[in-house]
């Protein structure tokens, strides 16, 4: 798991990431702090992980292992191909804090928020564009959209207003464990729910996506919260981006 806690609460944007282990390892051994939690939490820059990640890309082999010799390091070793018989292995320890038990509620998986409105969203390429050129005439932008798979991004400011519609999105049949839906349920399919959000937020969201998802969705919870659903063949992604007042 990957995550990013910011405090939604206070403005800040929350991120869950869930990826599966047989789809990335070959072998894997886990021994976490005890037998009945069998989990380690670790704090690391994301920088310094992508940037040896980044001279594995042609690699033979990548092992990942936490040490701890002056510091905790996860150690990330990358044999890469060589000419000569010999391997050539470039090895990058980056420093971890080690998060103690005590602390892991704060980590747990966020619930999916008692939405207004939950709708696919459209291709992501075409609404990174929109909300590029959008960026450049306002701090913010506001999501709207309804149970009629209809959504749309706005901008108004004192010298300007524009909307892009997006239309037949669908909407996902969302429902509780007792079977209903969310606050969704009754409500009238016309009707706009809508969110207004830092637009760097939503634009950070959408330039990080490489490889357009299987499915993408988002809920809205009127004046509050806006939740993204990204779903690739192999990683989850949860983002959650709080609404300005």
């Amino acid at each position: 798991y990957f995550i990013l806690s910011d405090k939604v609460a206070n403005g800040g944007v929350g991120m869950w990431c869930e990826l599966c282990q047989g789809n990335f390892f070959d072998e894997f051994q886990m021994e976490g702090v005890a037998a009945e939690h069998n989990e380690i939490y670790l704090e690391l820059m994301p920088e310094n992980l992508s940037r040896a990640l980044k001279t594995a890309q042609s690699a033979k082999a990548v092992k990942i292992k936490l040490t701890n010799k002056h510091c905790p390091c996860l150690r990330v070793a990358v044999e890469l191909p060589s000419l000569s018989s010999s391997n050539r292995i470039v090895t990058h320890d980056i420093p971890v804090g080690v998060i103690p038990r005590r602390l892991w509620n704060d980590f747990r998986e966020p619930s999916v928020p008692d939405f207004d409105v939950s709708i696919y969203l459209p291709v992501l390429k075409t609404m990174k564009s929109v909300v590029e050129r959008m960026k450049n005439l306002s701090n913010s932008i506001v999501i709207e959209a309804n149970l009629n798979g209809e959504m749309n991004l706005k901008i108004e400011t004192d010298l300007v207003s524009v909307t892009t519609h997006f239309k037949d999105l669908g909407n996902p049949p969302w429902a509780s464990e007792d079977g209903c839906q969310s606050s969704a349920q009754g409500r009238d399919l016309e009707s706009m729910a809508e969110a207004r959000i830092d637009i760097k937020k939503l634009q950070q969201l959408l330039a990080g996506q490489q490889v357009n998802p299987t499915k993408a969705l988002c809920n809205i919870v009127s004046k509050r919260i806006v939740h993204f659903i990204l779903l690739h063949e192999d990683v989850s992604l949860q983002y959650f981006i709080p609404a300005l007042a």
